[in-house]
């Protein structure tokens, strides 16, 4: 895709955009941009996901984009930490993205302006100029992935592997990378060899990146995916994915929560959704690792038909586990 020149900018240019947000939102970006290089936390991706739920191909050069947390927070159904949300726009300002196209690279910058006003909750962001047409300007070759999807995921590594698969979800499978080519991708190898290459052990890139994805996208999103890893010799040197497209489920998580206490709430919304509700039962699940795992791993195999249950499923979960008159064991 042609890079379009970089416009200079002018005050009679500058336009606001604040409309609300549908409830269900898709995001359109090129592929280039889906497969491109670039290092971003959880909450930073957040914010340029639904920054990119707003683009419109009729905006004008240096448009700014207006996010106010009150919609943030309706959008995905979850609060904003507000200690958090600055500092995360202003490392936004030194993002980049690492984008190939043929023999030639770019490396550009996502923002051209940031700013945060402190005490009301918003940010204005600006779009750099050479990174809109592969954002605005698009074709047939383009990713389209859900925003509510996208922003339930609590791993950065299950962000990039949803976009990488929503834009193969048409097909079924993605196509086979080499495991260079993907952890480049996800920022986890740096090509020129300068910076110490992550997860280098098979088991280690399966446990924190691989069966991460896998776990949050089949739970929260609106695709079921699955990987595959294949050999040559005897050592793995590439991976693919099959991607099926499945009703979403939606699971709200706050911001400011540690990975710990996001998981706990999982758990309540689980246990919920089964309908046990006892305190002393809940309490008794959530106290111990081993019952956490049973409780994900049943949700886990509720969702993808592996169990069945015709009516009870919490009932059916609590025997499984032998969780069965508990409370009144202890009564």
């Amino acid at each position: 895709m042609p890079i379009k020149p970089n416009p200079t900018r002018t005050e009679s240019s500058v336009a606001v955009r604040v409309q609300p947000q549908p409830n269900a939102v898709e995001i359109r970006q090129s592929n280039a941009i889906t497969t491109a290089r670039y290092d971003m936390t959880a909450l930073e991706m957040d914010i340029m996901f639904a920054l990119l739920s707003r683009l419109n191909k009729n905006d004008k050069p240096g448009t700014m984009y207006r996010l106010r947390v009150q919609e943030l927070e309706q959008l995905t159904g979850r609060e904003w930490n507000y200690a958090r949300l600055g500092p995360s726009v202003d490392t936004l300002m030194e993002r980049s993205y690492h984008i190939e196209v043929g023999d030639s690279w770019l490396k550009v910058g996502m923002l051209a302006s940031a700013e945060y006003i402190k005490g009301q909750g918003v940010i204005e962001l600006e779009i750099s100029e050479k990174l809109r047409p592969y954002l605005i300007d698009l074709k047939s070759n383009f990713t389209s992935y859900r925003l509510q999807s996208v922003l339930s995921l609590t791993s950065k590594y299950a962000k990039r592997v949803y976009e990488l698969a929503s834009q193969w979800k048409d097909v079924g499978a993605t196509k086979t990378y080499s495991l260079d080519e993907f952890k480049y991708m996800l920022n986890l190898k740096d090509p020129t060899g300068k910076e110490p290459e992550q997860y280098v052990q098979i088991s280690a890139l399966k446990k924190f990146v691989l069966d991460i994805a896998v776990q949050q996208i089949n739970e929260h999103t609106d695709l079921t995916i699955s990987y595959k890893l294949g050999k040559v010799g005897r050592s793995y040197q590439t991976v693919g994915f099959y991607v099926v497209r499945q009703q979403p489920q939606q699971l709200p998580i706050p911001f400011e929560l540690s990975e710990e206490d996001a998981r706990v709430q999982m758990a309540r919304k689980h246990l919920d959704d089964l309908a046990i509700k006892d305190t002393t039962l809940v309490n008794h699940i959530l106290s111990s690792e081993v019952r956490l795992k049973d409780l994900f791993a049943f949700v886990y195999k509720l969702k993808t038909s592996k169990i069945k249950a015709a009516t009870n499923a919490g009932g059916l979960f609590l025997k499984m586990h032998g969780l069965v008159g508990y409370k009144e064991s202890v009564n």
